[in-house]
């Protein structure tokens, strides 16, 4: 009873692109689905449950792990609907949850759900500190699937094999440590803010697990074969690699994970394989996106041209998605994105996030605003649009009028494959429930499940919209925290709206603390050329001002990327702004053409009273002439 990924030909998924049947008028409270998201992580929380816990039919579980190999392995996420902690999908479950939380977390604070997310994070990162606990070492799965899945037993009863399995310098595991070094990184910029200290803590422990991974290379599953049946690494190693190093250059800001991308994109696949699956074992289209972004962003420097070859890949992923490229991703009779029966859901989930996103860059660079497939051109509403109608699917608008989210709505999966809310809470019935007693008594049972599983999505239906709500229907009722994890930020979007945010500049969470400088030991600063004085230009009631925040060296020149900040000094509301920029060589981002001029960009409409926007450039000169040529005071 696996979800995994079971890759075939890596390269894409064929199949026929079908219209939908459905289309349903009614809307979705996405706050409401997000609320419940997020309850879903608390339900699968292992260890000493805190008195925040608002799942409050479960109870304290696998307080031993790791003991007998002399550890403390207590806590972490179980990753389904068994009690077994698998390390490589928690944490791409963990990166997941960070990257929709560093994209949208303003939207999450807007619906009061900041909080509940970086609580869910936290609680899978607390863990992978405790599995890494020398540089080399790291503890990859707690249990045994076949001895759980023997069983039928909620987690607080547990009777099975809590043995611990790693990695180490003699048995690699490359995927699993590079995943892990994802999480941790990408976790480290949620709490740079919110926890200076905790977030440096992480850093260290992601700079350790990313040179443990590239250094002593092999895939995990060979280290530890007991997980080969439950989640095997089919696409090998080389796309955790290239993801693990842009969240690394992401979370650092050092030229040596940029290097690392762009001298391995070709040679590990990054540029060459164009797909069409994201998840927990295959991060090329992930990578391929991230890159994408820091070409926008104007960091790929000398690394350009690699740089663009994955974004290539990166919108074949979109065309395929969007049924306009050459081979495309199948859809249900009702629409929804196809790939394989076994919990599919995880696929949907995924690629929303990444067209949710991806459509943001695009409409925050003012150099690309579509994307060029076979079959014609997409917009980024297109992109988004197309991941609101995935998720209005899993929320009910589909030809069965059923959310595939537990809890959400008024037809949802009632007999979820999940031990822990199939059978009575220990807080109603303390009477313990043996190993195969649990499949007597209470796996067979017809009816609802004792316990709701709020939150939860399910694996969903099958290639032609059937489903089949029944306990041992594992493919299609068992959930799981990867499928779950992606659609956080997509509801926030969703939501919350884009807010006038642009997602190609940092995203500061909401928190009014300052974030500390963080300094991991034994880490080496890299040279860089000298920076040009920051310019501040004043024409009041308009300030501009200038600075270099970094440089390269490439081919003989010096690169510079000045952030420029505009900021409206007045007492009144700014309308109409018109900038005129004069000794400008390079890209330019965050500003729209205006005829001869520029003016706000496309997410920003005005700009009130003592606030600021940021605009950024490229080029190996001084910073541009900025003059304010026309606004309007209202």
């Amino acid at each position: 009873m696996r979800r995994g990924s079971v890759m075939g030909v890596l390269m894409v998924l064929m199949g026929l692109v079908v219209m939908p049947l459905l289309v349903n008028g009614g809307g979705h409270d996405y706050g409401k689905a997000l609320s419940k998201s997020l309850l879903f992580f608390e339900a699968q929380r292992s260890g000493v449950l805190p008195n925040t816990q608002r799942i409050n039919w479960r109870s304290n579980s696998g307080l031993q792990d790791g003991k007998a190999s002399g550890v403390d392995l207590v806590g972490g996420y179980y990753d389904a609907g068994d009690n077994v902690k698998f390390g490589l999908p928690m944490a791409f479950t963990v990166t997941m949850m960070s990257w929709g939380i560093l994209e949208y977390g303003k939207q999450m604070a807007g619906s009061g759900e900041l909080g509940h997310a970086l609580d869910a994070v936290k609680w899978g990162t607390d863990y992978f500190i405790k599995a890494h606990p020398q540089p080399y070492v790291l503890y990859g799965e707690v249990g045994d699937g076949n001895t759980d899945h023997y069983c039928w037993q909620r987690p607080e009863d547990m009777t099975t094999d809590r043995r611990a399995y790693r990695i180490d310098s003699e048995h690699p595991g490359s995927d699993l440590a590079a995943e892990t070094a994802a999480a941790m990184a990408a976790a480290s910029m949620v709490f740079r803010t919110h926890d200076p200290a905790y977030s440096g803590e992480l850093l260290n422990h992601a700079k350790q697990l990313f040179d443990f991974a590239d250094k002593y290379r092999g895939k995990y599953d060979s280290s530890i074969t007991v997980a080969q049946k439950y989640y095997r690494s089919y696409s090998g190693y080389a796309d955790e690699l290239l993801w693990s190093a842009a969240w690394m250059y992401q979370a650092t800001n050092e030229e040596y994970y940029l290097d690392y991308l762009g001298n391995n994109g070709d040679s590990m696949g990054g540029t060459g394989w164009a797909m069409a699956e994201f998840g927990w074992d295959v991060k090329y289209a992930g990578a391929q996106v991230l890159a994408s972004k820091f070409l926008m962003q104007g960091k790929a420097g000398r690394h350009t041209a690699v740089f663009e070859r994955f974004q290539q890949k990166a919108e074949y992923f979109m065309c395929s998605c969007l049924g306009k490229g050459t081979r495309n991703v199948r859809r249900t009779p009702g629409g929804l994105l196809f790939r394989q029966r076994w919990n599919n859901m995880q696929f949907v989930t995924s690629a929303s996030f990444l067209l949710t996103v991806y459509s943001d860059y695009l409409s925050s660079s003012s150099a690309r605003n579509a994307i060029t497939c076979s079959s014609g051109s997409a917009s980024p509403s297109e992109l988004l649009s197309f991941a609101k109608s995935q998720v209005d699917y899993i929320l009910g608008d589909n030809p069965r009028a059923t959310s595939y989210m537990v809890g959400y709505g008024s037809t949802y999966p009632q007999q979820v494959h999940h031990r822990a809310s199939s059978i009575v809470s220990i807080k109603v019935d303390p009477s313990f429930v043996s190993c195969r007693g649990g499949y007597n008594t209470w796996f067979g049972r017809k009816g609802s499940d004792p316990n709701l599983l709020d939150g939860a999505l399910v694996g969903g239906p099958d290639a032609y919209d059937n489903f089949a709500d029944e306990r041992d229907n594992y493919e299609q009722t068992e959930p799981a925290t990867y499928n779950n994890a992606p659609i956080l930020g997509v509801l926030a979007r969703l939501g919350g709206g884009s807010g006038g945010y642009n997602q190609l500049l940092p995203v500061m969470l909401p928190n009014p603390s300052t974030p500390a400088m963080i300094n991991p030991p034994n880490s080496t600063p890299h040279p860089k050329p000298s920076l040009p004085a920051p310019v501040t230009q004043t024409s009041s009631p308009i300030i501009v001002e200038q600075k270099a925040t970094t440089s390269w060296r490439y081919n003989g020149r010096t690169y510079y990327r000045y952030s420029t900040v505009v900021t409206n000094n007045s007492g009144k509301t700014v309308t109409d702004l018109k900038l005129s920029l004069a000794k400008l060589y390079g890209p330019l981002w965050g500003l729209s053409k205006s005829g001869e001029a520029y003016a706000f960009p496309k997410w920003l409409n005005s700009l009130p009273a003592g606030k600021s926007f940021e605009f950024i450039y490229v080029q190996a000169a001084s910073p541009i002439d900025v003059k304010v040529s026309g606004y309007t005071l209202v």
